[in-house]
């Protein structure tokens, strides 16, 4: 039920992610939960591999490369589901800054801490 509750939660943030930033573009509600549960999907499986493979890289850059990685995920997703769009590169990396803040928000918000 929460893994549920989780991803309704993420799909709100992905849907309200366009009034708060332009950029991004989400057609319905409908394609931001496909959206949030693909986003979920390769933040799980393919963003791992990809922080191990560039570890050099993020280890030089104090951790900051990973915006990077977060932003060309987000920007990835955007171009191969209908309905959902990010403009470009710098799009892709402040748009998945904003959703995880939002996330975040409405996560801590709405759900109740394990004990």
């Amino acid at each position: 039920m929460r893994l549920l509750l989780v991803w309704l939660i993420n799909a709100v943030a992905l849907f309200a992610l366009p009034y708060v930033f332009p950029w991004v573009q989400i057609d319905s509600f409908w394609t931001a939960l496909v959206a949030a549960l693909v986003l979920g999907l390769i933040n799980a499986l393919i963003r791992p591999l990809l922080v191990l493979l560039t570890l050099p890289v993020t280890i030089v850059t104090l951790g900051l490369f990973i915006f990077v990685i977060n932003g060309l995920l987000f920007w990835w997703v955007g171009s191969f589901i209908s309905g959902f769009h990010v403009n470009g590169f710098w799009s892709g990396v402040f748009g998945a800054i904003v959703y995880s803040l939002i996330s975040w928000l409405l996560s801590s918000l709405l759900l109740k801490k394990r004990d």
